[in-house]
């Protein structure tokens, strides 16, 4: 789940619409940090964890194949939201977990698309793991931030992500079927929690 740092700028002049403090846009990492602060970007990430999960619950009985296809490039597009998120931190501290997200993500993906025709349970460990790692990362992100306006909801994503981890690291691997259903539910569920987000971001950038 993308996360935005920092407090949230009022709607007034001299504010970016999409919530970033105004700087020299030639600076590359200034217009990565006001692109991490827009809600739609959150939105952004938000659809690319969707729409692998509804494709997914809509088609169970596609092949292990498609699924490996779908699930590293979801972990590959999230990656790619969470390192432009990185940007939108305050300080050092703030992006760190952030930034070991979007390796990881990015990492994942690579080893799905490698061997897309492993099994379903090497797969469920993949994003268990990832899952479980990012929800704890998140959660530290979230507690440490500063002046964090939707650190409610920012808590209520993590710990879904950790519930989601421990769930698809617990259950055994018979089933293929249950676990490709599995894996479709949450990340459906995950999604909503970050289109939730982005809702947050974009009314606390309203006041």
């Amino acid at each position: 789940m993308t996360t935005s740092h920092g407090p949230a700028p009022s709607s007034g002049a001299g504010h970016d619409p999409y919530g970033a403090e105004p700087g020299p846009m030639g600076d590359p990492s200034d217009v990565l940090a006001r692109l991490g602060r827009s809600w739609t970007w959150i939105l952004g990430s938000a659809i690319a964890t969707l729409v692998p999960g509804l494709l997914i619950l809509l088609w169970p009985d596609g092949t292990l194949h498609v699924l490996a296809v779908l699930i590293g490039l979801y972990l590959l597009v999230t990656g790619v939201f969470r390192f432009v998120a990185v940007f939108a931190g305050e300080g050092h501290g703030e992006r760190l977990p952030g930034l070991l997200l979007a390796v990881l993500y990015t990492l994942a993906g690579v080893l799905c698309l490698r061997n897309p025709l492993q099994t379903i349970a090497a797969l469920s460990l993949i994003v268990g793991l990832v899952w479980l790692v990012s929800g704890i990362l998140t959660l530290y992100a979230a507690i440490a931030a500063k002046d964090l306006p939707h650190r409610g909801v920012v808590l209520g994503a993590a710990v879904l992500a950790i519930v989601a981890g421990i769930v698809v690291l617990a259950l055994p691997a018979e089933s293929a079927r249950a676990l490709t259903w599995l894996l479709g539910l949450w990340l459906v569920l995950l999604g909503l929690a970050e289109v939730a987000l982005a809702l947050a971001w974009r009314a606390a950038l309203r006041r």
